[in-house]
């Protein structure tokens, strides 16, 4: 559940984004991104979540059903166009977003009405995202299919921190913490971290995390790679695997869309680590994101050889 858009990417890298002449049109949308990565490794999934009544949103439901990824959810904004995304292309770490999500998103105009409680209550994984936090109505929807899953596992909040997506005088902080006392999964960055928790440490993070409530906490620490606690006192730590990087976008809904699936496969706590860190390392040996998200058979090979320069 949360931000679906269209994602126009440059067709050359290392080249300013005012200056670049050829763009490719992709799916996305962290949370429709992960519903794509989970699609491509088995699992049924489907995303709720809006559009603009316009010919990008005609687009969007056709790439979801193009890609397995049920849009019976998706239903169109009249007033509010289908969000845009633009990035820049600089390799190895930066790569700038630029949001185009005004007056207001489809995707925070769903309402606590519109929801299938029914339908999020069976769900064997639950996705939300901090950015369906950021305005209402899709605040209080979001925190709505949170209480009807009553810590159900795996109810996952994916931190998903965009300051841009924020009223610069809105405080995160309650409602986040609001968030993770239904949550039985928590997920993020080390700064997505630092808003949830007031800390980027990543072993005093993960301890927070587990104080506000939730089962597992997931801590990305990028070049050092992952930590994650669980609240039995399991511990993984997983280093990163080497890759050459194209565009890192992506990547963590990559990690997030194969960490569903080794919940949901009842894996133990690492080896859904190793394959969820694997999945996000591919991500970023490729352009796009939705249409790069890995299958099974290709995280098997990158952990065979233990990744490529």
């Amino acid at each position: 559940m949360g931000r679906l858009g269209v994602d126009l990417y440059p067709l050359q890298a290392g080249v300013p984004l005012d200056r670049v002449e050829r763009f490719g049109k992709f799916l996305g949308g962290s949370a429709a991104n992960v519903a794509v990565a989970a699609a491509r490794l088995g699992m049924g999934t489907a995303l709720v979540s809006r559009t603009g009544a316009d010919p990008f949103g005609a687009y969007l439901r056709r790439e979801l059903d193009s890609f397995g990824v049920d849009a019976r959810w998706v239903t169109e904004v009249a007033a509010d166009p289908t969000p845009l995304t633009f990035c820049e292309i600089f390799p190895p770490d930066d790569f700038p977003l630029y949001f185009y999500r005004q007056p207001k998103a489809p995707d925070l105009e769903i309402h606590p009405h519109e929801l299938d409680l029914a339908e999020i209550r069976a769900a064997k994984v639950f996705w939300m995202t901090g950015t369906g936090l950021c305005a209402q109505p899709s605040r209080d929807a979001t925190l709505a299919a949170l209480a009807a899953r009553s810590r159900r596992a795996h109810t996952v909040f994916d931190l998903d921190w965009r300051v841009q997506c924020w009223n610069g005088s809105d405080d995160p902080g309650p409602v986040y913490a609001t968030a993770l006392g239904h949550a039985t999964v928590a997920i993020g960055n080390l700064e997505e971290c630092e808003i949830a928790t007031g800390t980027r440490e990543p072993g005093e993070a993960a301890r927070r995390l587990l104080a506000a409530g939730v089962e597992l906490a997931v801590v990305k620490r990028g070049p050092e790679g992952v930590l994650a606690v669980h609240r039995d006192g399991t511990v993984a730590e997983v280093p990163p695997l080497p890759v050459k990087v194209l565009n890192g976008l992506g990547a963590g809904d990559a990690f997030g869309g194969a960490l569903c699936h080794g919940l949901v496969s009842g894996l133990a706590l690492e080896p859904a680590i190793r394959r969820a860190n694997a999945a996000g390392a591919l991500v970023t040996t490729r352009l796009e994101c939705s249409s790069a998200m890995p299958y099974a058979h290709e995280i098997d090979g990158l952990l065979a050889t233990g990744g490529t320069s």
